[in-house]
């Protein structure tokens, strides 16, 4: 996980490269706590995050907010109490780039270091 959380994202257009099924078996074991789905179609990393309550799941909800903002790559977020689902996917090329596999590992990283998962 340490390599992916240090990149950065890369600007995407509707002509960016999907990662490849070779690309997606050396990433996914960076991130292993995220599912690969598709959905429509469109393959995506999903995780659910637990909380121990519903300001601790809303304040890593703002986090990934954050992130999203400051990288220009924005998630799918649904916070419920107790609980946060976190989906990534480039939309301008509906599907997977490396770049979600970088804010999967960053998010885990919040996770892990800004909010944590005492209790969750």
């Amino acid at each position: 996980m340490a390599a992916l959380t240090q990149e950065k994202c890369d600007a995407c257009r509707a002509d960016s490269p999907h990662v490849t099924d070779a690309e997606i078996a050396e990433l996914t074991p960076q991130v292993p706590d995220w599912e690969l789905v598709a959905e429509e179609g469109i393959r995506k990393l999903r995780r659910l995050f637990r909380f121990p309550n519903f300001v601790r799941a809303l304040s890593f909800t703002n986090a990934v907010g954050e992130l999203a903002e400051a990288e220009g790559h924005h998630p799918r977020l649904v916070t419920e109490w107790g609980r946060v689902e976190v989906a990534w996917w480039t939309h301008k090329i509906r599907d997977l780039h490396r770049n979600d596999f970088i804010m999967a590992a960053k998010t885990d990283a919040i996770y892990e270091t800004k909010v944590g998962k005492a209790g969750g």
